[in-house]
């Protein structure tokens, strides 16, 4: 859903709150009540309403999608404060922050003495670091090594003013490190100290990195609403704004890839939130990627990873909604680039609909200059969901129900000592695979894991030379999945899928007494040569031995820091982005209230003493 419609939805269920809250009119003065807890206010006076059985009111579900600032701004400027009038400003905000996970309250941060950055060339070639997808920073990009690794210390510590989750990877640029925020915020830190030298804001939260042209002139994200940004990485102007596709729940989760003079850009959605409303038409979005010209913002093509346009399918629900398809595949992950071949690829999630597309769970290849679709592999047929299938079977889940196991890390193009190139897919399932980038065919296949709503391999593998990185979360988080967890990082022979070594992820949760804690490694790892560098969904960041797997360091981000603006930080779980690598510095987001995870608001630099 969009925000304006989430909000609407809010407004909306006020009539409907008010049949179900039968002790309150309009002409009754409020009465005092007695403080609750969050969760008992929102037990007393909402749940009846936002658990699903109101067609149009947002599930409970959606709140975290919308945000604190949004719900708090419902309950205090809208029809939505006649139920919380009796409460203080401090409980309404608490149940602000209970159901959406973002705190209206923000401390401002610490400003630089300097508001510009000198133009430079970014270190990395976007979130995969490399256009290949392998997030690999060789001896040249990074001064740590096997020996000094244990070395690493906190240099500083930024606090996202206000937020939960903290999933924007952070890019350098020169000495300055770029990076997005819950609040929509986007940052120049100061590489060496932590202090903003610019600021810009855009409209939402901005979950993608930050990529920035060879000249330094230009950088480019996008928001949750799917808008797209250029602005000036030296000073934060803005320079164009597009609406990447025009689907109302349409948002940006991968990060843009730049190639050339295009600007490459996933389109995924908020669809899967949306039909959890009884009374949506579900569904109606397909998963793409839009080539946009990095100069201008002018869109040149779309391409679609389901090829066929949503259609009625003339059933209805019990609530009369129409039904469409086929629908889904949303791409979530950053493009990887094949110069040689001209080739983009990119891997699908689910489908929204029943049956499920041939392009959900897929790797696709499109032409870089047309946006044809050259191939495609699908990984896993028959995989449809929603949010109404999590809910209990909702009227708009599809009769599959999941499992739900999407192609979220990117693609990886590894070049072999023999001359062959191949391309690797990880899978939530916990399958690594290969296929033929001439024509998508399937090399070999290897499963690491017994995979998950949440991964198997969730958010991105790393590669050196022929030897493929695959962190596996194997979590407990729906207990649908059974068969042995094998939570660790796997390294496997590009060439056959070999396994070469397993290092079991550390069991901390139950010693640390850690609520939704899980050892899994969902986050994107990052390798050099010598070290790879894994963060868990226990807050903690590992580095292993690139060749045997050893753990070399173990850091607890799970903690309260001190930040450069003078408030206290929270590490929470690592998830969705990796830690990035770069000359005597690692830099890693701690925090991601979402899906049951541990809430933070930490950017963690650390620094070799």
């Amino acid at each position: 859903m969009t925000v304006v419609r989430l909000m609407a939805c809010l407004t909306i269920v006020l009539f409907w709150l008010a049949a179900c809250s039968p002790a309150e009119t309009q002409t009754e003065a409020p009465v005092p009540v007695q403080a609750s807890s969050p969760q008992d206010l929102f037990t007393q006076r909402c749940i009846s309403c936002h658990d699903g059985s109101v067609p149009k009111a947002a599930h409970q579900i959606e709140f975290q999608v919308i945000g604190a600032d949004a719900i708090y701004s419902a309950l205090t400027d809208g029809l939505m404060q006649t139920h919380v009038q009796d409460l203080s400003d401090e409980a309404v905000r608490g149940l602000a922050l209970h159901l959406g996970g973002a705190s209206p309250v923000k401390t401002p941060v610490a400003r630089c003495a300097t508001t510009a950055v000198a133009a430079a060339r970014p270190a990395h070639q976007g979130w995969s670091l490399t256009l290949q997808g392998t997030r690999f920073v060789d001896v040249v990009g990074t001064s740590i090594t096997r020996e000094n690794v244990a070395d690493l210390q906190v240099q500083w510590v930024f606090a996202y003013p206000g937020a939960s989750r903290a999933r924007s990877q952070p890019v350098i640029f020169g000495e300055a490190v770029l990076v997005g925020s819950q609040d929509g915020t986007v940052y120049a830190l100061d590489l060496e100290s932590g202090c903003a030298h610019w600021t810009f804001k855009a409209d939402i939260e901005v979950r993608s990195a930050i990529a920035v042209n060879d000249t330094g002139e230009q950088a480019y994200f996008g928001d949750i609403k799917g808008q797209v940004y250029a602005i000036d990485p030296r000073n934060g102007e803005l320079q164009w704004k597009t609406l990447a596709d025009p689907h109302p729940d349409v948002t940006l989760t991968g990060s843009p890839r730049l190639f050339e003079d295009r600007l490459y850009v996933p389109l995924s959605s908020k669809e899967w939130a949306s039909a959890a409303d009884p009374g949506y038409e579900c569904c109606t979005f397909r998963g793409g990627v839009v080539a946009i010209d990095a100069a201008s913002g002018e869109i040149q093509w779309t391409a679609y990873a389901i090829p066929q346009t949503p259609e009625p399918t003339g059933e209805k629900t019990a609530l009369g909604s129409a039904r469409y398809h086929p629908a889904g595949a949303p791409i979530w992950n950053s493009p990887t680039i094949d110069e040689q071949r001209r080739l983009l690829y990119v891997g699908t999630g689910e489908g929204y609909t029943s049956p499920a597309s041939d392009y959900s769970d897929a790797v696709i290849a499109f032409d870089l200059d047309t946006g044809q679709m050259m191939w495609h592999y699908q990984s896993i047929a028959g995989d449809a969901w929603n949010m109404a299938c999590y809910i209990g079977g909702g009227t708009n889940c599809p009769e599959e129900n999941g499992p739900d196991l999407d192609i979220g890390a990117p693609p990886m193009l590894l070049h072999l000592d023999d001359d062959r190139s191949v391309v690797i897919g990880g899978q939530k399932s916990g399958d690594v695979f290969a296929l033929k980038p001439e024509d998508g065919s399937l090399l070999w296949r290897r499963k690491v894991g017994r995979g998950g709503f949440a991964g198997g391999v969730h958010w991105g593998m790393a590669a050196v030379g022929e030897t493929i990185y695959a962190p596996n979360a194997d979590t407990v988080f729906t207990g649908r999945f059974t068969g042995e967890r094998k939570p660790g990082l796997f390294a496997l022979n590009a060439a056959d899928g070999e396994i070469l070594w397993y290092a079991k992820a550390p069991e901390v949760c139950a010693e640390q007494d850690k609520p939704a804690c899980d050892p899994g490694f969902s986050a994107a790892v990052t390798a050099t040569p010598e070290v790879v560098f894994a963060g868990a969904f226990d807050g903690h960041l590992r580095a292993y031995g690139a060749e045997d797997g050893e753990l070399l360091w173990d850091f607890n981000t799970h903690r309260y820091f001190d930040s450069v603006s003078g408030e206290s930080a929270k590490g929470g779980s690592i998830e969705a982005d990796g830690p990035v690598v770069h000359g005597k510095y690692v830099l890693v987001n701690s925090g991601y209230l979402f899906g049951d995870r541990m809430p933070g608001n930490a950017l963690v630099a650390f620094a070799l003493e």
